[in-house]
């Protein structure tokens, strides 16, 4: 959990191409992790009290595997999405690959899926909480980014769903 807020907090700004990354952003983004760390740790260490079995549990073992496919996917979209502009270069592009096939919120989907896994390893309310609000805060923003890109784009993919692939 660290190494993800970290990693979006402090490395993912230094890595995005385009226009420059908001001070302001990178200030709230850290304020709102250090919370959220906070409270899902809190709770972790304090509150909630898991059988001397919980690792072998499925609600553990398939979140965790949960967690680590959203991981996969929301990395690889992206490295993706890095890649689609060359330094200096600020203009719109097609996302490619990956689950980009399928669907314009690849990176948004993957963190859903992320939260999702967290929340079904741990079993708390929390964790639980932050997911849903990560699905409510995220998943409109893919849905506006499906929209702008089939306004803007003549050629985008009309089978490309917006957040969840072959569905929505």
């Amino acid at each position: 959990l660290c190494f993800l807020i970290y990693l979006r907090t402090f490395i993912y700004p230094f890595f995005t191409r385009g226009r420059p990354f908001p001070l302001q952003l990178l200030f709230f983004g850290t304020l709102f992790c250090i919370y959220n760390g906070f409270l899902q740790g809190y709770y972790l260490i304090y509150c909630a009290e898991y059988p001397n079995d919980w690792c072998t549990d499925i609600r553990f073992t398939s979140g965790l595997l949960l967690f680590l496919l959203g991981m996969g996917i929301n990395i690889h979209s992206d490295l993706l999405l890095r890649q689609l502009r060359k330094p200096g270069e600020v203009t719109y592009k097609i996302p490619q690959g990956g689950l980009f096939t399928y669907i314009s919120g690849a990176n948004y989907f993957g963190e859903i899926v992320e939260w999702f896994g967290f929340a079904i390893a741990t079993w708390s309310l929390p964790a639980f909480a932050f997911a849903f609000f990560t699905l409510c805060c995220i998943g409109p923003r893919a849905y506006h980014h499906h929209r702008y890109y089939l306004k803007t784009f003549t050629d985008y993919p009309k089978s490309r769903k917006a957040l969840i692939p072959f569905v929505f």
